[in-house]
């Protein structure tokens, strides 16, 4: 088939979860089908990086992202909005227009709209198209309503409900112009399911990690040492960081005065004034290459407390060998079981004390260890992944071709 494939994030270098999710997604589809890539660059993209995106897209366009800047007046009047008002902060004319130029000069069998957010991405430039089948792919609703579950300010409570209510709505419609949805989750596909009972062709296709990457001698474990891989500058991940140093670190700390935390990932523009930092918190900004900081660390500590899909970074840990702390909020999604493959706390005290059980425990962090990266193996390789995506595509063009359009 002949794919357009559209793209909030640049795909390469695959360092973040969007990133990673849409390279490899592109990456298998690409070994049966031919793929032209309209994207966003957030920033300026290095030849480079589009050179090695060509090993998969054989034609590649990119549009400056629309970065939009809050105002008081234009946030006043985002409340009379009926949708989302990121939807029209973000809106890109010179991104619809080459959708149009595109779709007016080339043939295509399908279009895979990859959303990754409540506001479907860069599927409402294809919502009105009918000509050909179109997917949203990785639809994730579900942040929302985990950041009004633990906000304390009822005039936050209220204004994130609004959000919700305005992005439910647009949700809806835009599913149901579109052909089929792909999620990262079941509790993403019952969102979906909730919103728009019975709809269909929906699909779960989670996270997932290319298992050939990961093997391999990336040096000695580090004794006594933690990591969370996240960049900070994902609200989620800065939460999750608020949570863990001020509840969970410091009990950890009291029974292990040695330990250490690595925190990987960017800060920039982040203020850290709210975070307990010390010597033994060591930010390790962005890195080329996550996998050594990773597999050298004792375990890995995950205490989402917000957020959708599949932890990509408990998977990476996983198959690097790294045994796991999550939330069931970080663990959301996947089909680990406490005790078997990672271990799921979701209190400051039953997290600090699952850390100090890894740090005295061998035998538990081998066990761990191996059944981890068996389970990532079998259930989340991007090899099956891509082959699922792939059989949802065929689904989604038979069914638009049964209705007698395209």
């Amino acid at each position: 088939m002949k794919i357009l494939a559209l793209s909030n994030w640049f795909p390469y270098p695959p360092d973040q979860g969007a990133r990673m999710r849409i390279h490899n997604l592109l990456k298998q589809l690409a070994q049966q089908h031919e793929i032209s890539l309209l994207s966003f660059a957030r920033d300026a993209v290095a030849e480079q990086h589009i050179e090695a995106a060509r090993a998969y897209c054989q034609a590649i366009k990119l549009v400056p992202f629309p970065h939009h800047h809050s105002h008081r007046l234009k946030t006043m009047l985002g409340f009379f909005l009926p949708q989302p008002r990121v939807v029209t902060d973000t809106y890109s004319p010179v991104m619809a227009r080459l959708i149009r130029e595109t779709l007016a000069s080339e043939r295509f069998d399908v279009v895979v709209a990859f959303a990754i957010g409540p506001t479907g991405g860069t599927a409402p430039y294809v919502q009105k198209i009918k000509s050909l089948p179109r997917i949203v792919e990785d639809l994730e609703l579900s942040i929302i309503k985990d950041r009004i579950a633990i906000q304390p300010h009822w005039r936050q409570r209220a204004r994130l409900n609004l959000t919700w209510c305005k992005s439910r709505s647009f949700a809806a419609r835009l599913l149901q112009d579109m052909d089929g949805c792909t999620v990262a989750s079941d509790k993403e596909r019952e969102q979906v399911l909730d919103i728009l009972p019975g709809y269909q062709p929906l699909t779960v296709i989670p996270n997932g990690v290319d298992t050939m990457l990961y093997d391999g001698d990336f040096g000695p474990t580090e004794p006594d040492s933690l990591v969370f891989p996240g960049a900070l500058t994902y609200r989620a991940n800065l939460w999750a960081m608020q949570f863990f140093l001020k509840e969970v670190f410091p009990v950890v700390k009291a029974r292990r005065p040695d330990v250490k935390l690595y925190i990987t990932g960017r800060t920039d523009g982040i203020s850290l004034e709210g975070l307990p930092l010390g010597e033994d918190i060591i930010l390790t900004g962005y890195l080329d290459d996550i996998r050594p900081r990773v597999a050298q660390s004792t375990a890995c500590v995950v205490p989402m407390t917000v957020g959708g899909g599949t932890r990509l970074k408990i998977l990476e840990a996983m198959a690097l060998g790294t045994p796991v702390v999550a939330t069931s909020k970080g663990s959301e999604g996947l089909e680990a079981t406490s005790g078997k493959n990672v271990l799921i706390a979701n209190e400051p005290a039953a997290f600090a004390s699952g850390i100090l059980q890894l740090l005295d425990n061998s035998a538990l962090r081998t066990e761990l260890i191996a059944n981890g990266q068996k389970l990532v193996r079998e259930r989340y390789d991007w090899d099956q992944l891509g082959k699922k995506l792939d059989q949802f595509l065929h689904q989604v063009v038979r069914k638009k071709g049964r209705k007698g359009v395209g």
